[in-house]
């Protein structure tokens, strides 16, 4: 018999707030509808309805889900090109209705606590990762979790702070952040430089065959991530990845 397929449903709703999370990033804070449950690190559909512009990349993107379950409103982050899509959503008054699909996607918290996770972020790849993290830490989770997230510069990091407070929160949670382009920055920045490669994994994370590696960014940083753990030995199997294309 064939596996029955669940039915998309749709929902509308409104828009809460606008945060400026980094340079160029904003965070978008919506109600949560009665009914949108999602597991960590899923994603789903976000439409504008009667925008006041569109182009031919149309009025739907698709985002991860950077707020935890545990929240009752749910929060998309995003680097701000110039769309219409993004002018529209930055331009939109405060209590106007998006319509968002299902929740969707299987880049989830493997179950078995005895593996750690090794989270490989790079720039706004960072979101389907704060909803894990979040509610790893809500929920007391026991699995080992060690986040490597790079960013050209602090300037474009969106949440340190929020990553800081969960390591002194969650025993368990080790974020290693690491800048590549520290020479274009201003501000001050006393951690790792230079791109996540084997050495900076094997400086964290000892042995790199245990862990199961999750991997979210712009698609040329996910392929350079898989070939790196796959030349050093991790099993393709203990590798899940994320491209975010075009944000």
């Amino acid at each position: 018999m064939a596996a029955q397929e669940i039915p998309l449903v749709r929902y509308r709703p409104k828009l809460l707030s606008r945060t400026n999370v980094a340079e160029r990033t904003m965070a978008f804070h919506f109600e949560r509808p009665p009914g949108f449950d999602f597991t960590p690190g899923q994603f789903t559909n976000l439409t504008l309805l009667n925008p006041a512009e569109t182009d031919n990349e149309g009025n739907t993107r698709t985002f991860s889900i950077a707020s935890p379950p545990f929240e009752n409103q749910l929060m998309f982050a995003t680097r701000m090109r110039d769309t219409a899509f993004k002018r529209s959503l930055m331009e939109v008054p405060l209590g106007t209705e998006v319509q968002l699909d299902s929740p969707m996607g299987s880049f989830t918290l493997h179950k078995n606590p005895a593996k750690p996770a090794v989270f490989l972020a790079g720039g706004i790849g960072i979101t389907p990762f704060l909803s894990i993290l979040r509610q790893a830490d809500h929920d007391r989770l026991s699995h080992k979790l060690n986040l490597f997230y790079s960013n050209r510069r602090p300037e474009d990091a969106a949440f340190l702070e929020l990553l800081q407070s969960l390591e002194n929160t969650n025993p368990n949670f080790r974020s290693i952040c690491t800048m590549t382009g520290m020479s274009l920055s201003q501000a001050k920045w006393e951690g790792e430089i230079g791109w996540i490669n084997k050495e900076i994994l094997s400086k964290y994370v000892g042995d790199l065959h245990g862990p199961i590696y999750y991997i979210a960014g712009p698609p040329v940083m996910v392929s350079a991530m898989r070939e790196t753990l796959v030349a050093s030995g991790v099993d393709e199997d203990d590798v899940r990845a994320e491209e975010f294309a075009g944000y």
